[in-house]
């Protein structure tokens, strides 16, 4: 069986890179421009996911994938165990943590990456202040954010329909209220709120301003998102007061602390939303907290085939790839008219025809059809097969007694009896009776059958050779 091995480590687009390779790209939702990939190759394909988001959000739509069933979908699964509460929910209390607390003159930190979650917390914020015509200063860091900000000025297009709209009017990421940050406006008096990277504190811009601020009860830093276990953003959220630092100081923690999730990640429920979209033959998790991971697993193999390699790990899928072939109306149109009724179309039943592969395409064809199109000459094969036969009566009674029992058995085969030519012809059949020269009751009886009704003409023989019933209808 083929295997796919994979080691860890505009809604839709399509790229045929040649005849065997096909590369679709679908909208991840994640940060502007983010794709999940999928690949094929024949009919076989992956579809590797990288970061998504099925929530729609201010500045970008929610994650999109058609009802591809590849053969392996590979999805990231940092919120294996979250299930987020409802969005305006979050944003409403984000909103009013933030303004009480410059109401009462403090300071707010909110430590961003630098594409995306800056982006949409800058237009939550951005009309907030426009509606409630606040006054405090917002400041985004410099650097990484503006540059982002500029790209998504120039790619408005990629943005949700709602920006789309409003930019005939105005560029959402023009903001009036929110202006670039200096370093000396840390030491400024009075509320503000600054939006800093990298946003979990381990570092950087975000790092050297929550140590100026973190000794004051009225000040406040927001975490939007996800923090590694080690960063001074999971301590503090996990309720730790004193952080060592470098150099073997302390900083004692005072300002308020609060954990809002706005990432641009699916949570437990958005991954299974996605892998139901997409149907998979299997899935494989990475981007993930191990324990988390293995729980998410459990729920997805109720449903899928489920991997979960550790870093490093090669793990192998089997795959049964399918190899479509075209049949012709003809022979389809002959093949349903034997045996009389339909068959089941969910039970797979045998195609008596001939495949020939032109201009790189498999159809399936009649013989007769076949050999015109490739300039052969048919030959006939025939099966042929002998059983005696106990049976008191003279030949013509003997063959029509086999005429009324096949045509009792086989109720959706055309039988015929041909009492001049002394046989009876079942399909492509032909059952032929004479008397044995050593013992008249002893009847030879001659089967012969073409190769397409093979089975039929060796359940006939296993049929006859037990003999005919004593009463027929």
């Amino acid at each position: 069986m083929p295997e796919i091995k994979v080691t860890p480590l505009v809604l839709s687009v399509d790229l045929q890179v040649d005849e065997e390779l096909e590369i679709k790209a679908y909208y991840a939702g994640h940060v502007l421009g983010a794709a999940m990939v999928q690949i094929k190759v024949g009919s076989e394909s992956v579809v590797y996911t990288g970061d998504y988001n099925m929530t729609p959000d201010r500045h970008l739509g929610a994650a999109w994938i058609d009802k591809c069933r590849p053969d392996l979908l590979i999805s990231e699964s940092t919120y294996a165990t979250t299930i987020r509460d409802s969005k305006r929910c979050r944003e409403r209390d984000f909103l009013k943590k933030v303004h009480e607390t410059v109401e009462r003159g403090g300071k707010v930190l909110i430590p961003v990456f630098a594409l995306g979650r800056a982006q949409e917390l800058c237009i939550l914020l951005e009309t907030f202040w426009e509606r409630m015509n606040l006054k405090a200063p917002i400041y985004f860091s410099t650097g990484m954010t503006e540059k982002a900000n500029h790209y998504y000025k120039l790619f408005i297009t990629w943005t949700n329909q709602k920006i789309r709209k409003t930019f005939v009017q105005r560029n959402m990421f023009e903001f009036k209220h929110i202006k670039p940050f200096d370093r000396s406006y840390a030491d400024n008096p009075g509320p503000m709120v600054v939006f800093a990277t990298p946003g979990m504190l381990h570092a950087g811009q975000s790092l050297q301003i929550f140590k100026k601020w973190a000794g004051n009860e009225k000040n406040m830093v927001i975490m939007p998102g996800y923090c590694v276990q080690g960063t001074i953003g999971h301590k503090i959220l996990n309720g730790q007061r004193k952080l060592e630092l470098e150099g073997r100081s302390t900083l004692e923690v005072k300002l308020q602390v609060e954990y809002m999730s706005f990432s641009a990640h699916a949570d437990a429920k958005g991954i299974m939303q996605l892998i139901r979209m997409a149907e998979p033959r299997n899935m494989l998790l990475v981007h993930g907290e191990a324990v988390k991971m293995e729980f998410l697993k459990g729920k997805i193999e109720q449903e899928f085939n489920c991997y979960m390699p550790a870093n490093g790990e090669t793990t192998t899928v089997t795959t049964n790839p399918n190899v479509p072939v075209d049949i012709s109306l003809n022979l389809l149109k002959r093949e349903m008219s034997l045996g009389g009724t339909l068959p089941d179309p969910k039970k797979p039943r045998t195609m008596h025809g001939t495949l020939i592969m032109k201009e790189n395409s498999l159809r399936l064809v009649s013989p007769e059809q076949a050999m015109k199109e490739l300039g052969l000459s048919e030959h006939h094969l025939r099966f042929t097969c002998r059983v005696q036969l106990q049976d008191p009566h003279s030949d013509a009674d003997t063959l029509h007694r086999i005429y009324m029992h096949l045509k009792s058995v086989l109720k959706g085969y055309t039988t015929q009896h041909l009492p001049d030519s002394m046989s009876v012809m079942v399909e492509s059949i032909v059952v032929k009776v004479s008397s044995s020269t050593e013992d008249p009751n002893t009847k030879v009886l001659l089967l012969s059958w073409s190769y397409q009704d093979e089975d039929l003409g060796s359940f006939l023989s296993t049929l006859l050779k037990k003999g005919l019933p004593s009463v027929l209808c």
